[in-house]
Order: C-alpha cells, then structure tokens, then sequence
C-alpha cells in the first residue's frame, strides 16, 4: 500500500480569498507600505510622528493615534484604531474633504522580505463574497461604498476601469457589483501575486500541531493561520417549515404570481430593486423603527435613491398599515426621486410589516402562504417564489472544534446556527488583540470592520506579526485597542453596526464636496420635523 504523501510546508496560509486576503497577500509577496513624507498629512501630529518612523510595519498604533478623539480632524471612533490610521494614511480626511489629499502611503517593493504563503478561497475567482451571488439580486446593483474606497494597492479600480473602458470613472462613482467582481477576480495577475492563489478550493479540518497548523483539505503545514473568511458567506437559512417555497422554480415573468421577499436590510432592497418594473412583490419586514430601525433608514435620498425608495415604500406602508397618516416630507417631494418613477409601487409593492408566515401549500410550481399580522388578523397570498434574506453570517467550520474554541475564546460564541459567527462574535476580543490565538490572526469582516477601506489595518497587523517575526504577545493589546471615552459612544456604536459601518449614508458625497455648511443645514431640516433617515457623522 502507497504511503500518502507527506504535507507541504509553508509560512503563512490565509483563509479566504477577498479583498483582506489580496491586501495580505500583497504585503506578503514583499510589497512594504510606507509613510510618504513628500506628501504630508494633513494632521501635523501624525506627520511628525511618522516622519520619524515611515514604515508602517514597525509602528506602534497607540503613540500613533492616542490624539485622534481630540483632533479638529473626522476620525472613526467605532473602527480599530489600527483600521483607521491606515485608513486615514491612504485616504485623508475622505469622509469630509473627498479628493482634496493624495494618498500618504507609498508601497515600495523589497522582494527579499517576501514570505512564502498560500491563499485558499471557495469561490471560482478571487474576489470573495463579491464573486459570490446566492440571491437573485440583479451584478448591476451598485455599492455603497464609492470607487476609491474598494481599491486596493498595486493595480486601483481606476486602473481597471481604465483598462475595460478607456476613461477614467466620474467622480463620485459607486461601481456595480460586477464591476468589483471583475476586479478583483483580475486583481492578482495585475500585482503579479496569483501563483499564491488557490482558488475554488475550501479548506477543511485544520488543526493546531505541535509546531503550526494543518490543513487536512489541502495537506498543508503552516507557521501562521491567517483567517479572512468574512462574515457574510452564509445567508441565515429559513426555518424549516419554509423550505418547500424555497425550492420553487425560479419565474421570472412579470405575469407570475408575486414574488415574497422576507427581510428588511440591504440585501432584501436588492432583491426588490433587481425585480422586473412589473412583477408584483410582497415584502415581510420587521418594523420597529424606535428600537431596531431597517438600516436602509441611514440612506441619504440623493446619494442612494434606490435604497431610500425602498425604506420609504417600507415606511409608508406600515403608517398605513397602522393606520397613522401619510405625510410627505417637506423638503422632499415624492417624484424627486427617479427610483419611484421605476415602477407603479402601488400596484407592484404590498408591504407587509411585523407579518408571521403562519403556513404554506405547495400547489405545482406555485404556493399559497398563510400569513398573520401584527394585529392578529389571518389572510392568504399566492406567490411564485421566496426570497429569505434576514442576514448573513461568516462561519469557522473549517476550524477544528478544539481550534475554534481557543479563537472565540472570551468573544462571544457562535449565536446562530453550528459554527456561524458575526461582526460581534470577535469583536471584544480583537479590541485587545487581532491575534485572537498563538499564530492566527484575523483580518476583514472577521475583525468587525466590515468596509474594504478598513481591511488595511488588520493585514499590516499580521503582515508585522509574519514579516519581521514579532510574536511579543505583551506588546500586542496596547497597539489595536479601541479607547472609549465615555458610554455616550454606545448610541454611535449601534449606528455603526446597523450600517456595517457605513456611518456616511446619511450624506450625499457631491453636496458635501461643494459646500459642508449647506448640507449640514439641510439636514437639521430634515431631523427637526422627524424625517431625518439617518445620522450625519461628525466633520
């Protein structure tokens, strides 16, 4: 009998294959950032500090950014210290001042300090959840996030749309999803990292040995585990009950009975925005805007129409549904917004706030759902297909249990279904340390910052970790701790995560750029009378 082989080792293995996992990679392929001092920041205190010290492989993060709550400057006081200083070297002052400050970090090729490493991903491409579509929402959809905030270093969006079409994007430009799919699926070949890309391949049983890890799935033996498997790779699955609608063939005509959407976040709006002008669509919502409010509410109308179409459908139909009267905004009128000329919404849109689907018949290719209001009262639809998308998840079952264990250990465990895990398991404990366990780290939505502009931040922490051989656990917590001042940051905090982080939803980007002072008093206007959709981060 052949023996097996025996396992290929290796430094450094990752986890995941998106965006977190390509800026690892780079970094690992010996691509060092630096801090550009011919290109100062605007904050004089970190430039002094930097200048001093331009590497940011060898910085300490809380010398670095103990000023930031007391700066005249917009810092993110919810995001990693860590997160938000490379965020802020790459992007000055993005938030406030968009495109007025070149980038303060340059990134400086010394191949001799290259790690060996190896990127393990489930996806056909690189790309991550981004290569990943498990809803009918439409690869047209455009992000939330703006073009120069999802570029990554070596080989920028711009780059490649320049490449695809000729011309550089206009300003402000919010990318579809295909858009970002295909660069980073291109990512790779561009930056000359690819040869560590294993792609359509996902890792199974890793264990911690005596000497590192390994990798059953791949056998592979490895120094450093580095997990970049996000927290959105999972959509909550429906309860049981439900599960005969979710097998219903998909229809697409506009002559079909309804489709049902149950949800009430992003994912839902895409779904109801990628449906046919005509097709009729039922939306289950939960409706508790005081306590649990949609974080579609955060959208500002001229910034994200689309998404503010959708909250104020969901809006409209719950005053109605509790009988409250429907007053339209005074500074806003309804057919301001191009999304409401999209469709006939009162024909096409029932929305259903607080409903409990009671119980379902299966007839052919269609089904008849039971449901139950808020109010007690029990009606019938029909309807042609199901879309469940209460929320996503990451999930560590590729971690054996003993290994899962000593990451989580003093986070919060898993809540949901076996191994599934979101932007809160880790939190806590990435707040003292981003290596949640000897030798792994965690980058990305893992970290609890779920923005591609804030995945910088946790890879410099493992690239320094990796690279230079730095393993002084009791140097480790004073650099990525989060410093709260005061509980008052609780509300804020809340906000942060409704919005997975996207505190600028509330604003629209051009009005900002061309005058803060008339936007900012346009949106006292809408707080006052209670129609504010959001909150406006501080300037």
């Amino acid at each position: 009998m052949a023996l097996a082989p025996a396992p290929t080792m290796i430094d450094s293995v990752i986890i995941g294959n998106g965006p977190s996992a390509l800026i690892l990679s780079y970094i690992l392929h010996g691509y060092i950032p630096y801090y550009n001092a011919s290109n100062p920041h605007p904050d004089p205190i970190l430039h002094s500090k930097l200048v001093r010290s331009p590497c940011l492989l060898d910085v300490n993060v809380h010398s670095l950014t103990e000023h930031f709550q007391a700066s005249r400057l917009s810092y993110s006081t919810q995001t990693l210290p860590i997160n938000v200083l490379l965020d802020t070297l790459i992007r000055p002052l993005a938030d406030t001042e968009p495109g007025a400050f070149g980038t303060c970090v340059e990134w400086r090729h010394e191949p001799e300090r290259a790690v060996e490493h190896a990127v393990l991903g489930n996806t056909a491409k690189a790309g991550g959840q981004w290569a990943d579509n498990p809803v009918s929402a439409s690869w047209d959809i455009r992000t939330l996030s703006y073009a120069e905030m999802l570029s990554l270093p070596g080989y920028s969006l711009f780059d490649h749309y320049k490449v695809l079409r000729g011309a550089q994007p206009t300003e402000f430009y919010r990318p579809t999803r295909r858009e970002i799919a295909s660069y980073l699926a291109a990512y790779p070949e561009a930056v000359g990292i690819s040869g560590s890309f294993r792609s359509k391949s996902e890792a199974k049983g890793i264990i911690r040995t005596a000497n590192g890890f390994f990798i059953a799935s791949h056998n592979l033996h490895c120094n450093h585990l580095i997990l970049a498997s996000g927290i959105f790779s999972h959509l909550l699955p429906a309860r049981p009950q439900l599960e005969p609608l979710l097998r219903l063939p998909n229809h697409s005509t506009e002559c079909t009975p309804p489709l049902l959407v149950v949800g009430s976040g992003f994912t839902a709006a895409d779904i109801i925005i990628s449906a046919l002008p005509n097709r009729k669509i039922i939306h289950i919502y939960k409706w508790n805007p005081d306590d649990h409010p949609s974080p579609l509410r955060a959208c500002h109308a001229d910034a994200y129409p689309d998404y503010a179409g959708v909250y104020r459908r969901m809006k409209l139909s719950a005053m109605r549904y509790f009988g409250q009267d429907c007053v339209f905004s005074p500074l806003r009128k309804r057919k301001s917004n191009p999304f409401f000329r999209s469709r006939d919404w009162d024909q096409s849109y029932e929305g259903l706030p607080n409903t409990y689907i009671k119980d379902i018949s299966v007839h052919g290719d269609y089904a008849r759902v039971t449901l139950q209001g808020a109010d007690g009262r029990v009606f019938e639809r029909d309807i042609a297909n199901l879309e469940y998308v209460i929320g996503r998840r990451g999930s560590l079952e590729y971690l054996d249990k003993s290994l899962q264990n000593e990451v989580l250990s003093s986070g919060l465990p898993p809540s949901d279904n076996a191994g599934m895990i979101s932007g809160q398991s880790l939190r806590f404990k990435v707040e003292g340390d981003l290596q949640v366990a000897p030798n792994v780290f965690v980058t990305g939505s893992l970290t609890g910052d779920s923005l591609v502009r804030f995945a910088f931040g946790g890879c410099v922490f493992a690239a320094q970790n990796i690279l230079l051989g730095s393993l002084d656990r009791t140097r480790k917590p004073e650099s990525v701790r989060i410093a709260k001042t005061s509980e008052a940051l609780d509300d804020q905090t809340n906000k942060y995560r409704l919005t997975n982080g996207h505190t600028d939803l509330g604003i629209s980007r051009k009005a900002r750029s061309a005058s803060k002072d008339i936007e900012l008093i346009k949106s006292d206007l809408w707080r006052n009378p209670g129609w504010w959709p959001g909150t406006c981060p501080a300037l």
